[in-house]
């Protein structure tokens, strides 16, 4: 007969306690940081603006039913109703989200940290309205510290060779930063964290082929908004589970993670701001930007010869080969954004690529399949340990064409894409251009100019109600 199984309740896991202290310790001091973190929230705002334009995004939106409002709701813009920090957070993370079109961090798990401002963004603007003064500094700060929590588990945990989605961290680190955001102690903060943990994953199936949906652009706004429901329970001293990563048979790690341990491999500090990547000249993938790059430089040398090429030669790094390396039929716009073959297509054809590139519309165009069909994918193994290396972090893709006639182009290799932190200064104006030309589409100049100022003043200190009254108007 085996021993009765221990009833002592362990303590804390190690990750959790961290998380925690981390959540508690010392607003950040790094200027670059803090300057980063404002860029970040001004690019997601023109993320979400830009997400106003698509139905499949829109008919997400609003309360779960018609009537479930709160009077001093948070406005989000495009929606008429005023919602619950828990509502709202899914839908301003659904339209940061929804054209992978704002920040993400690439190591053992890629995501997109940005994904968390749809949570802090939401609660901070509940307490605004009705608890306490919440100023635009306190949700950089919240930021930041959901960027660390986010990428530092990333960095060595690979959830998604798990099966699982990578939006598990956003709902993690969304959960730490609400809890610290409603004023819970370093108990509650471990309480919301191990019940975060104790979800689960969600599975990746809605991002791979033959899968591949429109749930994977409303995920990220479904984990952001778990994690502010975690922190408001944590808040009425719902229990936690201590043990939730380490116990045998039952904790996170046996039951999921096939008995690899969860780490964080590195101090929780200002690390993954300071080095987080923009998206700033087109919506997509990220392992697929420098090829889109490529392709645009290629584009003068091949758009009247398409009917020539004989075929197209893709170099890639090992991520970009499990992940988006895709033939066959794509299905819908999910499906065609996570497409390296489709995305070159694009970048040949058209010398540009936005998200309305992914429409019906223009990938009826006979022409883009046909150009596919013509791709070769090969991984090149000194770009994949680039991608790997903490002090490259390269993104590497090349693109060459091959004409019938026995002629090339130039092999046009691009290592790092326009908002990486090698190409900072590059790429900041762009990505103010980038935020610009989003809001023009619904905003006057003035208000445009307004809003801007709203998150890149460092000397102004704007409450968050502001800023989100100022778009929803």
């Amino acid at each position: 007969m085996s021993a009765p199984i221990s009833n002592i309740r362990p303590a804390p896991d190690d990750v959790l306690t961290q998380i925690a202290d981390y959540i508690l310790g010392a607003a950040t001091t790094s200027n670059e940081a803090l300057s980063t973190a404002r860029h970040c929230l001004l690019d997601s705002i023109g993320c979400a603006i830009q997400a106003l334009d698509y139905p499949a995004c829109m008919k997400m939106l609003g309360p779960v039913v018609p009537g479930a409002v709160l009077d001093k709701g948070t406005p989000v813009p495009g929606v008429k109703e005023k919602l619950d920090p828990v509502r709202a957070a899914f839908n301003l993370g659904a339209l940061i989200r929804w054209l992978d079109f704002n920040d993400t961090w690439l190591a053992a798990e890629w995501g997109h940290p940005s994904d968390n401002l749809g949570g802090i963004l939401a609660l901070a603007d509940y307490l605004d309205r009705n608890v306490r003064p919440v100023t635009l500094d306190e949700v950089l700060v919240a930021a930041i510290k959901a960027h660390e929590i986010q990428g530092v588990l990333a960095l060595e945990n690979s959830f998604n060779r798990a099966g699982m989605d990578h939006v598990i961290l956003v709902r993690i680190a969304t959960t730490a930063v609400a809890t610290g955001l409603l004023g819970g102690n370093r108990a509650q903060i471990i309480n919301a964290v191990s019940n975060a943990w104790a979800d689960g994953g969600a599975l990746r199936v809605y991002r791979h082929a033959p899968n591949t949906g429109s749930r994977k652009s409303w995920a990220a706004g479904d984990a952001t908004s778990r994690g502010v429901w975690h922190a408001f329970n944590a808040l009425r001293n719902e229990m936690g589970y201590e043990g939730v990563l380490t116990t045998k048979t039952w904790g996170f790690q046996d039951a999921l993670m096939r008995g690899k341990p969860i780490t964080l491999p590195r101090p929780l500090g200002t690390y993954v701001m300071e080095n987080v990547l923009f998206k700033i000249s087109f919506p997509a993938e990220f392992h697929a930007q420098t090829a889109v790059e490529a392709a645009m430089t290629l584009h003068p040398h091949v758009k009247n010869r398409l009917n020539e090429i004989d075929r197209v030669d893709i170099t890639t790094h090992e991520s970009a080969v499990r992940i988006i390396d895709k033939r066959g039929p794509l299905h819908n716009p999910a499906d065609r954004d996570h497409c390296l073959q489709y995305m070159t297509a694009i970048g040949l054809i058209f010398g540009e690529l936005t998200a309305a590139h992914y429409e019906d519309g223009i990938a009826s165009d006979p022409r883009i399949d046909a150009l596919r069909e013509k791709m070769t994918v090969t991984e090149d193994p000194a770009y994949s340990q680039d991608y790997l290396d903490p002090d490259k972090r390269s993104i590497a893709n090349a693109v060459q064409v091959v004409f019938k006639d026995g002629t090339k182009t130039d092999r046009v290799e691009v290592h790092y894409p326009i908002g990486h932190r090698r190409r900072r200064a590059e790429g900041i104006p762009e990505l103010i251009k980038k935020y610009r030309t989003s809001l023009a589409t619904r905003y006057a100049a003035d208000r445009i100019a307004a809003i801007e100022n709203l998150c890149l003043d460092a000397s102004a200190h704007p409450r968050v109600a502001g800023l989100l009254d100022a778009l929803a108007s």
